[in-house]
């Protein structure tokens, strides 16, 4: 990939924003970003770890050569787990992980591929960014966030999910 465009994000952006592979170059920006945006950051050999997978795919979306976005995604046998999508501080909401999710689901290019995360129930925003995904919730991990003790909703974004079912989600759970 050569790098994307994001066409399609609001009016707001006046400047354009490449969706490319995240590089190893990028993680002294990646970090500052990750540790403004979380309560517990990744560590720096994490995203190296994630980066050196050869099965994953790991985007950056950069303006103005500033990087001011990132998405972590890694393969475990048939199914996709989104491990990290973050945005810079002073360009949320205006669609760039929406951009990253696309650019993610066009490299992975199969409709009937399999998604699965775990967010913060808190998380209000990311949970609807990824309900407006298709992901949909199935399940929880009690305690699952070490700084508070915060339960995961454990979502996934698979061909039932898409079409409004749990159909075709691995053990379901209680939400």
């Amino acid at each position: 990939m050569t790098g994307s465009p994001a066409s399609s994000l609001g009016a707001e952006r006046s400047t354009p924003v490449e969706v490319r592979r995240l590089l190893y170059t990028d993680l002294p920006q990646v970090i500052a970003i990750e540790r403004r945006v979380f309560p517990t950051p990744w560590s720096l050999a994490m995203f190296v770890l994630e980066l050196s997978k050869q099965t994953g795919i790991c985007l950056a979306a950069a303006s103005e050569r500033r990087l001011v976005g990132y998405l972590i995604c890694s393969r475990y046998d048939m199914v996709w787990h989104l491990m990290n999508v973050a945005v810079d501080l002073d360009q949320q909401r205006r669609g760039l992980a929406s951009v990253l999710l696309a650019e993610l689901y066009a490299q992975v290019d199969d409709d009937q591929a399999r998604f699965t995360l775990e967010v913060r129930r808190s998380n209000e925003v990311a949970i609807h960014l990824y309900e407006r995904e298709g992901f949909r919730a199935a399940g929880v991990r009690r305690r699952y966030y070490q700084d508070n003790g915060e339960d995961a909703l454990v979502m996934w974004r698979t061909p039932a999910t898409r079409a409004g079912s749990l159909a075709d989600v691995p053990s379901p759970g209680t939400v």
